[in-house]
């Protein structure tokens, strides 16, 4: 309040507002707007405005600190979300590749026992063609054998037709008849 009056004073002893008029007139408007500030500042002061102000912003700066702690807060959850995020991103990635080695050492193993598999499928088909092979040539060296034999008999039998008679003859034919059946089996 002693401010109010030393403004007040201050004011009226201004050379500045010397004019026409004296200052302490309400023909005078300065005056009269400085009387009405100093009692909009007093209605101000009286309810207590200043403290009404303050205690607004204290608030606001309360809700204000809040807001920021919890976006902290939330920062800080989001972080720890990202890192735990980035981790079980590592651990897949490990694990996809650990799966993918797995694939190719399998993949490899596959290729390697068909490769094998083939080689014995073919010395099997080889072993089975050479014991064709050699069935084939037994086969065709007794068909020659009885082909020789029968050549040979029929052979004998016309050149011993032809010198012997016909009881000489019967006895040779049974003797080599005999010959050959032993031969054979």
């Amino acid at each position: 309040m002693r401010f109010l009056v030393t403004a007040l004073f201050a004011a009226a002893a201004s050379p500045a507002l010397a004019a026409d008029y004296p200052f302490v007139s309400l023909r005078n408007t300065d005056f009269v707007v400085l009387v009405a500030f100093m009692i909009f500042i007093g209605i101000l002061l009286y309810y207590k405005v200043p403290a009404l102000v303050a205690d607004m912003l204290d608030k606001r700066a309360s809700n204000i600190r809040a807001e920021l702690d919890e976006a902290k807060a939330l920062r800080e959850e989001a972080m720890a979300l990202l890192a735990s995020y980035e981790r079980k991103q590592k651990d897949v990635q490990v694990q996809a590749d650990r799966i993918v080695a797995s694939a190719k050492q399998e993949a490899n193993d596959a290729a390697a026992a068909a490769k094998e598999e083939i080689a014995k499928s073919i010395s099997r088909r080889m072993q089975a063609a050479e014991e064709q092979i050699a069935s084939a040539q037994a086969a065709a060296i007794k068909d020659v054998r009885d082909q020789a034999v029968m050549v040979a008999v029929a052979v004998a039998k016309d050149v011993l037709a032809g010198q012997m008679n016909a009881k000489s003859a019967g006895a040779l034919i049974d003797d080599s008849i005999a010959v050959v059946a032993d031969k054979l089996h």
